[in-house]
């Protein structure tokens, strides 16, 4: 089952939900307070303080993180990851419809990232490429057994529009064609004929033996 990272965990590629593992490795930390508001929230029109902070946002081997925290948490203020207020307003606008393919396939190798709707869609399309049952995709995904049920047929009508729109023929039920030939082709069976006791024919007594115990 997949796992919540905790505050001691090394950071990593990819942050999980309630993972600020990443937040230590920041050239950010440990700043005093007050120097870090005068530095990453600085005025819109003061362009010396914004470059000052984007250069050390340059410097830092987790921004990537740091501006993935803003956008889930709608930070729209300050500087994060390196981007203004201004520059990271389109992201925040388009944060459904973000596609990173890492962060799927990290979502099947077991961490609890925040998925995107574009990005929960792509994994229910996969689950259900690979045969996924409805009470193994409710847990992943956190929702009940009826509703990922209902999740898996939407994906199986769509790869079924799409495979009647393109002209693709329907795969044949191998397994029931072979089940109908194995039944067509097997000897009937004869039930074992009953068998009846043995019984010796009686021996004839002859007409002049003695009748009686004498001899």
């Amino acid at each position: 089952m997949r796992h919540i990272t905790t505050n001691t965990s090394p950071a990593t590629g990819l942050r999980g939900i309630g993972d600020t593992s990443w937040q230590p490795h920041g050239v950010c930390h440990g700043m005093d307070p007050e120097d870090a508001d005068a530095t990453f929230f600085p005025l819109p029109r003061d362009h010396e303080a914004i470059a000052d902070a984007k250069e050390l946002c340059a410097l830092c081997p987790v921004r990537r993180d740091c501006l993935n925290y803003a956008l889930e948490n709608q930070l729209k203020e300050g500087i994060w990851g390196g981007l203004t207020e201004a520059e990271r307003r389109p992201w925040h606008d388009g944060l459904p419809r973000r596609l990173d393919y890492s962060r799927v396939v990290a979502f099947f190798n077991g961490r609890d990232v925040h998925l995107t709707d574009a990005e929960r869609q792509v994994v229910i399309d996969h689950a259900y490429v690979c045969g996924w049952r409805p009470d193994r995709l409710a847990p992943a995904l956190q929702i009940s057994t009826k509703h990922a049920r209902d999740l898996l047929r939407q994906a199986a009508n769509k790869v079924f529009d799409r495979d009647r729109a393109l002209g693709v023929p329907r795969r044949k039920n191998i397994t029931k064609k072979k089940t109908m030939v194995a039944r067509r082709t097997r000897p009937a069976t004869v039930p074992p004929a009953t068998q009846q006791p043995l019984t010796r024919p009686a021996t004839p007594t002859p007409a002049h033996a003695p009748v009686g115990k004498a001899a």
